[in-house]
C-alpha cells in the first residue's frame, strides 16, 4: 500500500495506545501516538514476455514502502518535542524505529508540523527504511552466537556514547555455552541481559527527565537560552544512543529466549 493511499486505512484502524512507539530518542505518548503505522512494500520484478505469450519473471528483491504516521504533540513541552523531531530530520542520521515486534533503521525523509499554539501541534512524519532489523528474527539463524555478539557489540558502542558500560554483557555472551539453554553460562547471560535492560531503562528515564526539564523557550537571558539549548541537545543525543542500544539488547534477548538446548 503506497503512503499516499494509506491514510484511509490508518484512519479506520484501531488506536495503538497500548503499543510503545519509539523513533530515535522520541518516545511517542498520549495524542502523539498515531491510530496506525503502515509497513510493507513491493517485490521488484523483471517481466520478460516471450514469443507465444509465455512469461519469465525474475524476482529482484524487496522494495520497502515509506513508513508514515501522524499525531498531535500536546502539553507544555509540545513545541520542544516537535522541534526535537524536526532536528532529527535536519540531522539526516539513521534512527531506530520500533513498535510491537517491528524494528527498522530509518531516515526521516519528511516531517511537517502545524503550530496551532504552544500546547497543540499536529504533525505528520514520513520515514525511509534503510534496513528491516527484525526480519532476521523470521529467518533461520546461521549462528546465534555471532548474531548476539554483533548486536551487543553495536549496543555497547551506542551505550558508551551515552556513558553507560555494557561490556559485562558482551563478556557474558562470549562465554562458551552462553547461547545454549540450560547451561550455567546461559543463565549468566540472561541475568546480564536483564541488568543491561534495567540500566538502559533507568538511563533513558534520566535523559528524558533532563530533556523535558530543560527550559529553552522561557530562558531569562540569551546566555541562559543557549545553555538550555546545548543541554537539551546533549540530552537528546544521549537519549538517541540509549534507545538505539536498547533496541539491539531487546533483539538479543528475543534471540536468546528462542535458543535451543
Amino acid at each position: 500500500m503506497p503512503p499516499e493511499s494509506s491514510q484511509s486505512f490508518l484512519q479506520a484502524s484501531k488506536p495503538m495506545s497500548d503499543v510503545a512507539l519509539l523513533l530515535g530518542p522520541i518516545v511517542f505518548q498520549d495524542f502523539e501516538i498515531p491510530s496506525g503505522v503502515n509497513f510493507g512494500g513491493r517485490q521488484r520484478l523483471a517481466l520478460h514476455r516471450l514469443p507465444g505469450g509465455s512469461r519469465v519473471i525474475d524476482a529482484l528483491g524487496r522494495d520497502d514502502a515509506q513508513i508514515s504516521f501522524a499525531g498531535i504533540f500536546t502539553g507544555s513541552d509540545a513545541t520542544l518535542r516537535a522541534r526535537a523531531l524536526d532536528e532529527l530530520r535536519v540531522a539526516g542520521i539513521a534512527l531506530p524505529l520500533t513498535w510491537d515486534v517491528l524494528f527498522f533503521t530509518v531516515l526521516i525523509s519528511d516531517f511537517h508540523a502545524a503550530y496551532c499554539n504552544g500546547w497543540w501541534i499536529p504533525y505528520r512524519i514520513v520515514c525511509t527504511i534503510l534496513q528491516d532489523e527484525a526480519s532476521a528474527l523470521l529467518q533461520p539463524v546461521v549462528s546465534l552466537a555471532t548474531a548476539a555478539l554483533a548486536d551487543i557489540g553495536t549496543a555497547t558502542g551506542y551505550a558508551s556514547d551515552a556513558g553507560l558500560d555494557l561490556s559485562p554483557l558482551l563478556t557474558a555472551l562470549a562465554s562458551p555455552g552462553a547461547i545454549t539453554r540450560g547451561t550455567a553460562a546461559y543463565t549468566t547471560a540472561q541475568s546480564c541481559l536483564a541488568d543491561a535492560q534495567s540500566s538502559l531503562g533507568h538511563s533513558i528515564g534520566a535523559a528524558e527527565a533532563t530533556l523535558s526539564g530543560t527550559n529553552v523557550t522561557n530562558a531569562g537571558s540569551a546566555d541562559a537560552g543557549v545553555a538550555g539549548l546545548l543541554a537539551a541537545t546533549d540530552a537528546s543525543g544521549q537519549l538517541s544512543s540509549l534507545v538505539s542500544a536498547g533496541a539491539y539488547v531487546r533483539r538479543t534477548a528475543t534471540n536468546l529466549a528462542n535458543a535451543s538446548t
